[in-house]
């Protein structure tokens, strides 16, 4: 299935110094505007009800890293696709997953918790899963010996880029969120909306700037990234399932862990200090970025028909609205 392609792991994709910095600010700029709506409740909400959150957080950074490190060895894909899998199930909940829990009618105070959570945490989580199974992969793998992709990255580099791209426009959009409610209120819709618009212009730029690649690749790629997308969701509602959370809840913990930042993972991806854009991984993150969104509107119109008690046995407030 994976013959179109041979020779990936050795391409490098081009892309501007101008495109970089459009990417950094365009992340960054995301990560402000959902941080506007969070509030001190939602972090008071793990505090008073820690279960549900804490199945969500281990969901994330636990049980989806293990996960996709299997389906990877079942799966077999070159070196370089597979490090982009690996890399995708490292990073922090994506930028649209508040938005999709929304529609779904899910529990949207337990989504935006974990979006807050586990940006801040990803500042050590993505790299020390990343080096984790980067590590076991290259140790399975024969072929990854010869990749030119470092396992054993520059840990502090690669959290100082996390840190600079999530946490420092999250702590910013929390405190403009929290000391102006009426600037929030009349300004959070157009932010969002120029949020998703600049969010695909720079996945598609990705795309567009390496055009003479994408023929041989369309297909494998979409459907090893189909696999890795029904796998994450998956992943986070059998957690939810078994500990028997309420179905707004699963329906959340299934969002966060199915909607990836792959704007995160691009960016470290095209940086020169770790991962010099790197082929493999740069397609596996542009079609995640492009095919979750697809995937999370369609599983939110369908969830959305469904209705669910607002209450069960999860305490956390439901915030359909």
């Amino acid at each position: 299935m994976f013959d179109l392609l041979n020779g990936i792991d050795s391409v490098r994709l081009n892309f501007s110094e101008g495109g970089l910095l459009f990417m950094n600010i365009t992340l960054a700029f995301i990560m402000f505007g959902v941080a506007m709506e969070i509030r001190i409740e939602h972090f008071k909400n793990i505090i008073n009800y820690p279960k549900t959150f804490l199945l969500g957080f281990g969901a994330q950074f636990v049980v989806l890293p293990a996960m996709t490190f299997l389906l990877v060895l079942a799966l077999n894909p070159p070196p370089s696709v597979a490090m982009g899998m690996i890399l995708i199930a490292s990073c922090p909940g994506g930028n649209i997953s508040n938005f999709i829990s929304s529609l779904a009618k899910a529990n949207v105070a337990l989504s935006v918790s974990l979006t807050a959570a586990a940006t801040l945490s990803a500042t050590l989580l993505t790299p020390l899963n990343f080096a984790l199974y980067g590590g076991l992969y290259t140790a399975y793998s024969e072929k990854a010996l010869h990749l030119n992709i470092p396992i054993e990255i520059d840990f502090f580099q690669m959290a100082q880029t996390v840190f600079i791209l999530l946490g420092l426009p999250l702590i910013l959009g929390m405190w403009v969120g929290n000391k102006y409610p009426d600037f929030t209120a009349k300004y959070i819709k157009p932010i969002k909306i120029g949020s998703i618009i600049l969010y695909l212009s720079f996945v598609f730029g990705a795309l567009y700037a390496n055009l003479e690649y994408m023929g041989s690749v369309v297909v494998p790629i979409g459907i090893i990234v189909l696999l890795l997308n029904a796998q994450t969701l998956f992943s986070g509602y059998i957690v939810g399932t078994i500990a028997k959370v309420a179905r707004a809840d699963r329906r959340t913990i299934s969002i966060e862990t199915g909607i990836q930042n792959s704007g995160l993972a691009l960016i470290l991806i095209f940086n020169p200090k770790l991962f010099d854009g790197n082929g493999g991984m740069a397609f596996m993150a542009a079609w995640w970025g492009i095919w979750q969104m697809i995937s999370g509107l369609v599983l939110a119109a369908i969830l959305s028909k469904i209705k669910i008690p607002q209450l069960s046995e999860s305490r956390v407030p439901v915030d359909n609205n």
